[in-house]
């Protein structure tokens, strides 16, 4: 990874927080469409959504990030599309607001803090000054793993 390349992401709010995916996972962003309730799922899924005849998990990105669920007032999903053991298979992020795709220089990411960030710092790939603000850049890989969507909210 060279220090010179640039990455596009797309901002969006969640809980008074500014938070970005890689602009290149994300298929498309939708208005919430009625969530089908799947029983005995983790919290932090929500259901599933009909995405054009496929179902796509519809994962509460405040859950799975530890953010006080009082303030999230979901008004869009984030599709991405990930590659789970060669099949690739929608997944829709619940998010507040959706911004703008923003560059960001990799020489521009400051590594997460150890302490004092609202978010576990396991989510984050790093810091980014986008509009004078901190912007927390997700580590898309690690959220949507297999692993911690089958595992529950907030551990």
């Amino acid at each position: 990874m060279a220090d010179d390349a640039v990455r596009q992401y797309l901002t969006f709010s969640l809980c008074g927080e500014r938070l970005a995916l890689p602009s290149l996972l994300i298929s498309e962003v939708l208005d919430v469409p009625p969530v089908t309730f799947v029983p005995l799922a983790p919290g932090h899924l929500r259901g599933v959504v009909n995405l054009r005849g496929n179902a796509a998990t519809v994962v509460d990105l405040s859950q799975k990030l530890e953010l006080d669920a009082e303030c999230h007032k979901p008004t869009c999903l984030i599709i991405l599309e990930r590659d789970y053991d060669g099949d690739t298979l929608a997944v829709a992020a619940l998010a507040d607001a959706v911004h703008e795709v923003v560059e960001v220089a990799d020489a521009d990411v400051a590594p997460p803090p150890d302490m004092g960030l609202s978010v576990p710092t396991r989510f984050v790939r790093g810091l980014a000054q986008v509009d004078g603000a901190f912007t927390i850049l997700l580590d898309a890989d690690r959220l949507f793993s297999l692993e911690e969507l089958a595992a529950g909210g907030g551990e």
